[in-house]
């Protein structure tokens, strides 16, 4: 189930696309053409009578107008059928993160103040390069780049647990969960400089071994998988940190017509964590001037110190509008 934000905020920006003067009428009138069961409805209803996240239907709903209005959106029209697709998990290879179709044409993902792009594995990431097929090895990622250093931090946080493996490769599930308890309010102090030396060799080795796969890889592939640039077009309707977020998704195709890929460029990176830079440099076709996308991507353990194998955070730095190939409504 979504969370309540991400509930609010989706259903929200399909109610602002009915035209409608306030959410108050749209919800009390529940348009057959928003296909969703009674129970979200009421679930709606109960959010906004006891007014939570009122910021986040607000913006939501004035999103969906603009959506409604813009004449690269429906230019006016009300649409027929709205469906909220962001309630279930894609049955195939989506590759377009649309939360929303709108006339089975219109494909729609809610951003509200996110600057995430992707959630992967690292090895889907580093190796697969972001693509729908599996990767071949779906070890703990530390454990694969950094086993050393992963060992010597798991040693000095496991101590004085003589029921837990000698190896950190061979932790199960209940260990994990006891461990990132354990480690819930910070790091021992005599643990810390293991992390440190952790996050530098996860994050040298992991750029090295990010950029070799890059350059056995076509480029301008990778950037559009990087940047979400898919293939049909889209929208992505929300928030950031400077207000409102409208803007409209390119296809490789378009993309083209407009931009020359120059490289793309990854660097190892100093932060709290393992950290590694990514930097599109990319050549504007009509004013022939060279322009960067920034980027870093964050390898982290998923609810808690060594609760479970660490996925990869790619978040974009540049503004969403500065992105190429995404335009604003």
């Amino acid at each position: 189930m979504a969370s309540e934000r991400t509930f609010v905020t989706e259903l929200a920006t399909g109610l602002g696309m009915f035209g409608d003067d306030d959410l108050e009428t749209v919800m009390a009138r529940r348009p057959q053409a928003f296909g969703l069961q009674p129970t979200d409805w009421d679930r709606l209803a109960q959010m906004w009578a006891a007014h939570l996240y009122t910021g986040e239907f607000v913006a939501g709903f004035l999103n969906g107008r603009a959506f409604l209005e813009a004449p690269d959106a429906l230019n006016g029209r009300r649409p027929r059928i709205v469906e909220w697709t962001g309630a279930r998990r894609a049955p195939g290879d989506e590759v377009i993160p649309s939360d929303l179709r709108v006339d089975h044409v219109y494909l729609v993902s809610c951003k509200y103040l996110s600057g995430i792009l992707h959630n992967p594995s690292p090895a889907r990431l580093v190796e697969g390069l972001l693509a729908q097929a599996p990767v071949d090895d779906t070890r703990d990622w530390f454990e694969r780049v950094a086993p050393r250093e992963y060992q010597d931090l798991y040693e000095l946080c496991a101590a004085g647990l003589p029921s837990f493996p000698a190896e950190a490769a061979r932790l199960a599930k209940p260990e994990r969960r006891l461990l990132a308890e354990r480690l819930a309010e910070g790091w021992p102090p005599h643990a810390i400089g293991a992390y440190e030396r952790l996050c530098r060799a996860v994050s040298t080795r992991t750029a090295e071994l990010w950029a070799h796969t890059i350059a056995s890889a076509s480029q301008e592939s990778v950037v559009w998988r990087l940047l979400r640039i898919g293939s049909a077009p889209y929208f992505v309707l929300g928030t950031n940190r400077l207000g409102p977020m409208r803007l409209r998704i390119d296809t490789p195709w378009d993309w083209r017509q407009q931009f020359r890929l120059r490289r793309l460029e990854v660097e190892a990176q100093p932060g709290g964590q393992p950290r590694v830079g990514w930097t599109v440099r990319y050549e504007d076709r009509d004013s022939k001037e060279e322009r960067l996308v920034r980027g870093h991507v964050e390898i982290r353990w998923s609810h808690g110190r060594f609760a479970q194998p660490p996925e990869a955070k790619v978040y974009l730095d540049s503004r969403h509008g500065d992105v190429p190939g995404y335009h604003h409504l």
